[in-house]
């Protein structure tokens, strides 16, 4: 069994919708696992926003733009009559459900359930299609067998038990479609995983059907050394662990979502990032194998923000660590990077929604200063920090670029650095000429 991930891109169109049934047109048994077509969900977000507003006018003038473009997929889609109209009805359905919201209060519990029209649209279209082409083709609604628990954590046991039923009532089939994203919650409403969730759903379906491997396919080859956004010439990585993935997608590889690879390192099923533009490439194998010691690759995470808590008791407080880290906690904003010293503690966060919150919280322990408008810059291999130089070659190499601060050492796998985002490009641009192209 295998699990296959297509992304908002790459079923984006009618035509990349028939590339991807063409992909899958054999008889090896799969699940294919699809996104939502490429901008829906913003748009769904942008009708959920009106509609919280009560600006119903708005998010009907949304509803029909959005429907209009899916007609628009319908009729390049299909060219038979039968399927022509099913796939109108289709619309017609999900559409008219959408436009209901319009009448009522607004809550968070229907805004979950209008954002998982997307993927419930783009796997019903794939189905039919498939079906159109005698294709073999069943669809597997994830609301039957992805499940959160009390904690919004995945049940495992839930969703192992419910996929594995909904493809046994289905033994000869080869071509399992169904959503990512979307999910139930323990009290049984329509939920979801968050942005990126197409990637977390792939990697709980192959636990929870002990897939032989779990492909993402998306519109890049693989993961590349560096961001090919920001620097030229950069090259897919043939070969990469799970911690070192793990790294790079934490810190700002756009190809995975971070959350998919924990999963997969558990079961010790590897993940294979392919190209649906050029499937004859390799693309990148994650395993639990590394396939060499050495700086693999570059990633940049922005929109980071920096707060310093200078204390001059810091030195000899006990608990005083304990408390700061407490108010973070408190407020479920993560860390990323920290460091410290006889009086001052410094460390960044992503999340800003609690920051006014958590700076009043801090100023108790000492004086507290932010800094924004940063990004951390993420050099990932397979290297131990007391060998070879490596930290000699990330160093020396930005030399010309302001570091603000350095996080080595507590991990095997990873040496980030804070740097103004301003600097970022061309932090990135002298590390891939040093690290990479003059070797």
């Amino acid at each position: 069994m295998l699990v296959l991930k297509f992304g908002g891109t790459s079923v984006g169109s009618a035509q990349r919708i028939k590339n991807v049934a063409e992909l899958i047109n054999n008889k090896e048994q799969k699940i294919v696992v699809l996104s939502a077509m490429s901008g829906t969900t913003n748009s769904l977000v942008e009708i959920a926003g009106y509609l919280y507003k009560k600006n119903h006018d708005s998010a009907n003038e949304a509803i029909i733009a959005l429907e209009k473009n899916y007609y628009e997929v319908v009729k390049d889609l299909f060219s038979s009559a039968e399927y022509l109209e099913k796939g109108k009805d289709l619309i017609l359905s999900h559409f008219n459900y959408i436009k209901s919201f319009t009448q009522d209060m607004f809550t968070l519990f229907e805004e979950k359930a209008i954002l998982a029209q997307g993927e419930l649209l783009s796997t019903a279209l794939m189905h039919y299609y498939l079906s159109e082409q005698n294709q073999d083709s069943v669809l597997v609604p994830a609301l039957n067998f992805m499940r959160t628990d009390k904690d919004g954590e995945p049940d495992i046991f839930y969703i192992k038990e419910n996929i594995k039923r909904e493809i046994a009532n289905n033994p000869t089939n080869s071509n399992f479609i169904t959503q990512g994203y979307i999910c139930r919650n323990s009290f049984g409403e329509i939920d979801n995983l968050h942005r990126g969730g197409s990637d977390y759903s792939a990697s709980l379906i192959g636990v929870g059907t002990d897939s032989d491997e779990i492909q993402i396919w998306t519109d890049i080859d693989g993961m590349h050394n560096n961001d090919p956004r920001y620097v030229e010439n950069t090259k897919p990585l043939a070969f990469l662990s799970f911690d070192e993935a793990a790294e790079l997608a934490y810190f700002g590889a756009k190809i995975l979502h971070p959350a998919s690879i924990q999963p997969a390192k558990i079961a010790n099923i590897p993940v294979r990032l392919k190209n649906t533009m050029q499937p004859e490439a390799e693309g990148t194998l994650v395993s639990s194998k590394s396939n060499n010691e050495g700086i693999k690759a570059i990633a940049a995470k922005d929109n980071i923000t920096a707060i310093k808590i200078k204390s001059g008791r810091m030195l000899l407080a006990h608990g005083f660590m304990r408390k700061v880290f407490e108010i973070f906690e408190t407020y479920k904003t993560s860390i990323d990077m920290i460091t410290t010293s006889e009086v001052a503690v410094s460390v960044t966060i992503d999340d800003t929604k609690f920051l006014t919150e958590i700076v009043e919280e801090l100023k108790k322990y000492g004086t507290v200063e932010v800094d924004t408008d940063l990004s951390i810059i993420c050099v990932v291999g397979n290297f131990i920090a007391e060998s070879k130089g490596y930290a000699l070659k990330v160093f020396s190499a930005l030399e010309n670029i302001s570091i603000r601060m350095i996080s080595y050492g507590g991990s095997r796998h990873n040496v980030s650095l804070l740097v103004n985002t301003s600097d970022k490009k061309e932090a990135l641009v002298t590390l891939n000429k040093n690290l990479f192209e003059n070797v």
